[in-house]
């Protein structure tokens, strides 16, 4: 029985440690990602703005819903393995950047991208992708720096990105 409440004890402290040090990191972060594609600029473009259909070259969005739009901007549902997220497009500046912004009040996340599009050569285009992020949790907040990483979805959009134009 001793065992037993040590390790429920040691659970507790750990979790209180995890918590503690999520509450201390900050709220924002700022992260970046760069891949060059083979593909024009224009091309990087109408794919990334195409929001409608994600699904067809970035397997981890498992479908999209095109939801009402509100004050003029796009808005949509996109679903994947963690759950769906509401998202909005906040600036569109053909062909160059494409932002979008996380319009879903139940997350304990929220924040922007910000796709920048450049011309590298004729058939060569280097795409940033810029998190503007926020964590409202603690626990979640600690987990997102330490455990999921800030750039592994945007890793995970520039490899689709990567796979689907080449590099």
């Amino acid at each position: 029985m001793k065992w037993l409440i040590r390790l429920l004890l040691l659970f507790v402290v750990i979790v209180a440690v995890i918590y503690g040090v999520g509450w201390l990191l900050p709220v924002e972060h700022l992260a970046s990602r760069t891949a060059a594609l083979n593909a024009s600029q224009q091309q990087v473009y109408d794919t990334i703005a195409d929001v409608a259909n994600y699904s067809q070259w970035w397997s981890e969005v498992e479908r999209v819903e095109m939801l009402p739009s509100a004050d003029g901007r796009v808005r949509f549902r996109q679903h994947t393995g963690a759950g769906p997220i509401a998202m909005q497009v906040e600036e569109t500046a053909p062909p160059s950047r494409f932002v979008t912004r996380i319009a879903d009040p139940e997350q304990p996340f929220g924040g922007t991208w910000t796709f920048e599009i450049a011309p590298q050569g004729p058939d060569k285009t280097l795409v940033t992708i810029t998190e503007r992020g926020e964590v409202y949790d603690p626990l979640f907040r600690f987990m997102s720096k330490f455990v999921f990483g800030h750039t592994s979805t945007m890793d995970s959009c520039l490899a689709a990105l990567t796979r689907k134009f080449g590099a």
